[in-house]
């Protein structure tokens, strides 16, 4: 009992956690029909932590949705084994999309403390593209790019995630089941900006990413406003 007394002083005397210079928030679709796919994001998800690690390291938050208006975000994580544990606990559930809820935390936290950048993954959007567009504009604002992982080539989403990418200055990426190492290699390299900047994606240590490439050359295209 002694010891913990005199650990709950030491933190209680640190004060609260600062806020890290490097975070990058995760936003996953969480709704039924992406639970044959779920272990693909949780899989590779690692991969931006092991290149952000290189970089000067990250701290990724999950923020998911599902269910009836469920959205739920969790703590700060440092390692990807961390977050995989958190995703391992969560559950697909029948439910609409609720991308704007993700759009609209991003920029909460981004007024809390710098986000570096915002990684969705998902399959459908059914709302109001137009609120969507607006929310993905705000976040280029403050430079937090979107980078959407839409899962599948249905045309109605991919209009509206590719104008999120483009509004924010972030990238889309279309991606199947059958698809886990460009994932990976792009969750990599997503990891590393996030986490050092494009010196990152254009230095020397680029070379061992392989979707260094492609991330920059979504991040430096022409934004069309």
């Amino acid at each position: 009992m002694s010891a913990f007394l005199k650990t709950a002083k030491a933190v209680q005397a640190a004060g609260p956690r600062p806020v890290p210079k490097y975070r990058l928030v995760f936003g996953i679709d969480a709704t039924m029909s992406r639970e044959h796919s779920w272990d693909v994001a949780t899989g590779v998800q690692g991969a931006m932590f092991e290149a952000a690690a290189e970089a000067g390291g990250l701290d990724v938050q999950l923020v998911f949705f599902r269910g009836f208006r469920e959205c739920k975000s969790s703590a700060w994580h440092d390692d990807g084994r961390a977050l995989a544990t958190t995703m391992a606990k969560v559950g697909c559930r029948a439910g609409n999309t609720q991308v704007c809820r993700v759009l609209s935390h991003a920029l909460k936290e981004a007024g809390r403390g710098p986000v570096r950048a915002l990684v969705y993954v998902g399959d459908a959007f059914e709302e109001d593209p137009d609120r969507a567009g607006h929310l993905a504009g705000q976040l280029g604002v403050l430079r937090v790019p979107v980078f959407c992982f839409h899962e599948g080539r249905h045309p109605a989403p991919r209009r509206v995630f590719e104008e999120i990418a483009r509004l924010s200055g972030g990238g889309y990426f279309p991606f199947d089941s059958g698809s886990p190492e460009r994932v990976r290699d792009l969750f990599a390299a997503i990891g590393a900006y996030a986490a050092g900047g494009m010196a990152a994606l254009t230095g020397q240590g680029a070379s061992k990413l392989a979707g260094a490439k492609a991330v920059r050359a979504a991040i430096e295209g022409p934004r069309r406003t």
